[in-house]
Parts: C-alpha cells; sequence; structure tokens
C-alpha cells in the first residue's frame, strides 16, 4: 500500500500549496467531492476515506484499503462597486473600481487512504486545503490603502485512527499538521500624509521633510503630486492540532455521528518591505519620503489561532434506494479577533485589521438516491453564516457573507474495485456591504496604518466542480 499511495501524496502536496480560494472565513468550503455532492451533510455516512476530515471514527465502517483522491475546481465570480472612500483627511481617495480581482478558476486537490488492520483498528492520512484567500485589487483601486492585494494558502497532512468498540460505538482520533503562508500588499498614502502637513499643528514635521529634501540635492515641489508609496508583507509557519470523532450505530440504516477539530496556533515569521520608488521622478524625494514615514523594511510576525469546530451529524437509509443525512456545524470563529500585523527589531508600532469575529453556525441537509447498481446520485442544500459582524469590521481581505449552497452529485461505480464521484456546487452570496476605518494614520508612530476609510458593496458567488477517483484494494 505505501509504494502505491506514497507518489500520490507528494503530487497532491505539490498541488495543495498551489491553491488558493475564499470561502466561509478563510475556510475553504469542500474537502471531499462525493461530500460536496450533498453540501457536505454526509459526515455520518462515512462511505470512503475522507471520513477522515469530517469524522475520523467513520473509518471502522471501511474495509480492506481504500484510496480516494480528487479535485475540486474553484470558479468564483466577484463585484465591488465603490460608494465614497476616502483618506483619514477626508478627502475621496480617488482611484475607481477593481476589475478581475479573483482568479478566474483554481483547482483544490485532497487525497485520503484507509487500510484497515484487525476487526477493531482502522488508519488512514489524509491530505486537503482547510483554508485559501487570494484577492488582487490592484495599486489604482479606491480602496488600495487597505489592501492591494491577499493570498493565504494552507495545506493540512491528517494522519488518523478509529477503534470500533463493538457493533454500536467507534471512535476516531487524528493528528493535523498545518502548513499556513500569507502575502498581504497596502498603498500607501503619501498625498493624502503631504495634505496634513500643511496643518499648523504638524508643520515641525513638514520642515523637516522638506529640509531634508534640499539638503540632499532634491525637488520638493515634486510633492504636489507625489504617488504612493507601497509595502508588502510575507509570512509563514507551520501548526499542530487534533481532531476526534464518535460514531453510534443505532443499527444497519441508522447512525449518529459526533466531531471536534482544534484550533491550531500559527506564528507566523517572515518580512515586510516597503516601496516608495515610484511616489515621484526623483529618487532624492522618493528616499526623503520613505525616511520620513519611519517605514523601514524588516521582519514580520502575525500570531493567530484558527477556529475549532464540533459538528453532529446523522444519518439513515430509509429504503434500498433513498437516503437521507444531515449535519450541524459549529466554528468558534471568535477566537481569531483583531489580526496584528507587527515589526519585530522596529520601533513601529503594529498594523491592526479589526475583525472581531463572530461564532458561526453551519446547517446543511443532503440525500442519495441508489438510481442503479452503477449510479448513485446526490443532492443537499446548506446555509452558512458568516463571521463577520458588521460593514463596519468588514475589511477588503474578506469581504464575506453569509451564504446558501446548493449542491448536486453523482458516484459512478467503474466495477467492484473502482468509482468515480463528480459534484457541482453554486454557492450564492448575500450582498456584503464595507463601511471599514483603519483607525491609525501615517503621522502616527504608535500604530501602522492609512486611516483611509473604504465604502463599497460586494456582490459574489461561487461555482465549484469536484471529480475524485475512488479504488479498493
Amino acid at each position: 500500500m505505501q509504494r502505491k499511495i506514497l507518489p500520490l501524496v507528494i503530487a497532491a502536496a505539490v498541488g495543495a500549496l498551489s491553491f488558493n480560494a475564499h470561502a466561509s472565513g478563510y475556510r475553504f468550503g469542500s474537502q471531499s467531492v462525493s461530500a460536496q455532492g450533498t453540501a457536505d451533510a454526509s459526515g455520518a455516512e462515512a462511505n470512503d476515506p475522507s471520513t477522515i476530515f469530517y469524522n475520523p471514527a467513520g473509518l471502522s465502517r471501511l474495509e480492506g484499503t481504500q484510496i480516494s483522491a480528487g479535485a475540486t475546481f474553484v470558479v468564483p465570480h466577484s463585484t465591488y462597486n465603490d460608494t465614497g472612500s476616502t483618506r483619514f483627511g477626508g478627502s475621496p481617495t480617488g482611484g475607481g473600481n477593481p476589475s478581475d480581482y479573483v482568479p478566474s478558476v483554481k483547482t483544490a486537490p485532497s487525497i485520503y487512504a484507509s487500510t484497515k488492520i484487525n476487526d477493531q483498528w482502522t488508519a488512514g492520512i489524509g491530505l486537503f486545503v482547510p483554508y485559501g484567500s487570494k484577492l488582487d485589487y490592484g495599486d489604482t483601486w479606491a480602496g488600495r490603502y487597505a489592501l492591494t492585494d491577499v493570498m493565504l494558502k494552507s495545506v493540512t497532512l491528517n494522519p488518523s485512527l478509529s477503534f470500533k468498540v463493538n457493533e454500536r460505538h467507534a471512535f476516531g482520533f487524528g493528528i493535523s499538521a498545518e502548513f499556513m503562508k500569507a502575502e498581504l500588499g497596502q498603498g500607501v498614502d503619501v498625498r493624502g500624509t503631504i495634505g496634513q502637513l500643511q496643518s499648523p499643528a504638524n508643520a515641525a514635521q513638514r520642515q523637516a521633510l522638506l529640509a531634508g529634501i534640499v539638503a540632499a540635492g532634491g525637488n520638493p515641489a515634486l510633492l504636489a503630486n507625489a504617488g504612493d508609496g507601497h509595502g508588502s508583507n510575507s509570512v509563514k509557519d507551520w501548526g499542530y492540532g487534533f481532531n476526534l470523532g464518535y460514531m453510534f450505530t443505532v443499527d444497519e440504516s441508522t447512525r449518529f455521528g459526533l466531531s471536534y477539530r482544534s484550533s491550531i496556533a500559527h506564528k507566523m515569521k517572515g518580512s515586510t518591505v516597503w516601496d516608495f520608488s515610484n511616489s515621484t521622478t526623483d529618487p532624492v524625494v522618493n528616499a526623503a519620503l520613505k525616511t520620513a514615514s519611519h517605514r523601514v523594511n524588516s521582519a514580520a510576525l502575525v500570531k493567530l489561532r484558527t477556529p475549532e469546530t464540533i459538528s453532529g451529524n446523522i444519518f439513515h437509509q430509509f429504503d434500498s434506494k433513498w437516503a437521507g443525512m444531515a449535519d450541524i456545524t459549529w466554528s468558534r470563529h471568535n477566537r481569531l479577533g483583531d489580526l496584528l500585523i507587527e515589526f519585530p527589531g522596529t520601533p513601529e508600532g503594529a498594523e491592526v485589521i479589526r475583525q472581531q469575529w463572530k461564532n458561526t453556525m453551519r446547517l446543511s441537509l443532503g440525500t442519495s438516491y441508489a438510481y442503479s447498481d452503477s449510479l448513485t446520485l446526490r443532492a443537499g442544500i446548506a446555509h452558512d453564516e458568516s463571521p463577520v459582524v458588521s460593514a463596519e469590521l468588514r475589511h477588503p481581505a474578506l469581504p464575506d457573507s453569509d451564504r446558501i449552497q446548493y449542491s448536486f452529485g453523482a458516484k459512478w461505480k467503474l466495477n467492484d474495485r473502482s468509482s468515480i464521484d463528480m459534484a457541482y456546487s453554486y454557492l450564492d452570496f448575500k450582498d456584503a456591504p464595507l463601511n471599514y476605518t483603519n483607525l491609525c494614520n501615517t503621522l502616527s508612530r504608535t500604530c501602522t496604518g492609512n486611516g483611509e476609510t473604504t465604502r463599497g458593496v460586494a456582490q459574489t458567488h461561487i461555482s465549484l466542480l469536484g471529480l475524485s477517483y475512488n479504488y479498493k484494494f
């Protein structure tokens, strides 16, 4: 088994590291194509190794050695309409609406394998993408002082074991090793800062800037039309957690499941680079602007905890054709709180992305129909709450909102050993208004930020196309 599966695990890992998309919070919404077909209502069904993610106790239901390898193709569509974004002094930021700021299509792979050790113990391993985000608004849109681009990549390796106590009770346990990498860029409001320096209260700072430019042989007149600077942050980390599962089998037709996936603490380290080289045509002025900003290239540090989840699910086989299933999942998003980007080794205060997320619930209902011995059809619907509390705490890095998911799927049995799962999902998001204000400003030394207010409305829908191959050795 190991010689056959290991190359597939490595290939999936490489693919997973290249994936990016956004979903509920930063969590990606599908870790299994078969589960996607029921809108992830099938946690208690446990009919393939992807039960490792949903409930590791379900491994106890699997015979022999099995593998399931698949991919979900994410096709997002988003638009943003600005409704009056302003600089910290109150004047309009200028710029327009972003276009094509989400990827046209991205691919999220997953791979799971299981092997039955004896009548009580079953082992498995899973590799999947738990979180992702990629947005590129560009350097000229109206909200550039909050964000120009963001990327979040992650991959989790999840070895698991299940123990079958008897025909009714089974338990499962898994360990998660999670890699996460994030990049974030934003404009620096040079023109707005220069405007604020005209105030008598800031006369000393203005004179110091002008004197520095003249002393270095630069042309201070260029300040009148100075453009933006830009900051880029890149951080990454490995974190570790665990997941637990329990499954109670009432009879051959009905079973219940409970599962828990722990929070994972990340201490993401990397670097920050500030660039003022395009603010004016004079390198001397640009250098003076960077010096006056007190922004220096440095290390970067972001600490965060992913949300833990608790799920309850049920599966019932009504007759030889029809089965029904349901899942309810609680996510503790309030662990995240505000997101701080710190700059160790410098006197610069942290940049604070205010979030204050709330905990959320996700409810999904699904069904399957055995059309024939070879073909099983699936469908499901889910309502998923957004952790974002209000427009005032909705940052352009995640213009998230509540959504409804509609899913359809099918399993085609090729022979006694192999089958193919297919799924399509449509996620319809509520309109997401933004009225986010950064509470810092470019003249402050105790914090980092532009003091901008980003106002607008984001509209999003996403299609998910899934395909996986299953094999029983």
